[in-house]
């Protein structure tokens, strides 16, 4: 008997056939987020036969114009990102979506995105259990860690830190910030 190779895309390690045949077969709307080492992006697409339609799309460098100031791939970054894809579906006209995470397992990020999706307006099935709280959401865990290590060793507070210094924000106040730039998505009427 001969070799049989297996498909390219399983080999990659870039594709699970077994959740792609649901979904195409489901025919629903899906979110999808890809994580990179800087950044998030949430696409909102349709399967078709000549390849999958992006309907909707957020990226974390889109907060930049919001105003934000932190790190664009932590939990509130991922929600952010995932209320301004959520909104820009919705505008397009679209109610409901279903999370695709592909070989990806579902993660705290991954779910923030989802929170933000469904606070954006969309009806995503999944259980309340599974999404972050809205301390971790807002980044007061954050905020605690940065108070915590500036009481006990300032050059550590500062080394760790330092990307959000530069950019002018204090670690303190993440949870007033996300706050504010979560105002100004909400504001805004859809793209």
């Amino acid at each position: 008997m001969g070799y049989i190779q297996t498909l390219k895309r399983i080999r990659e390690g870039r594709t699970d056939y077994r959740k792609r045949k649901a979904i195409l077969l489901g025919k629903h709307v899906f979110a999808t987020v890809r994580i990179s080492n800087e950044n998030i992006l949430v696409q909102i697409s349709k399967a078709s036969i000549n390849g999958d339609v992006v309907l909707a799309s957020a990226h974390s460098r889109e907060l930049l114009k919001y105003g934000w100031k932190g790190s664009r791939r932590c939990i509130p970054a991922c929600y952010l990102t995932g209320l301004l894809a959520g909104k820009k579906a919705k505008a397009a006209g679209i109610d409901s979506c279903i999370i695709y995470t592909g070989l990806r397992g579902f993660s705290s990020r991954i779910g923030a995105c989802t929170k933000g999706i469904i606070d954006a307006g969309l009806d995503v099935p999944v259980g309340e259990d599974a999404l972050p709280d809205e301390e971790r959401i807002s980044g007061k865990h954050i905020a605690d860690y940065a108070l915590m290590l500036k009481e006990e060793d300032e050059e550590l507070y500062s080394k760790v830190f330092s990307a959000i210094l530069a950019r002018g924000l204090r670690p303190e106040d993440y949870v007033k910030h996300f706050n504010e730039v979560k105002d100004n998505i909400m504001r805004e009427d859809g793209d």
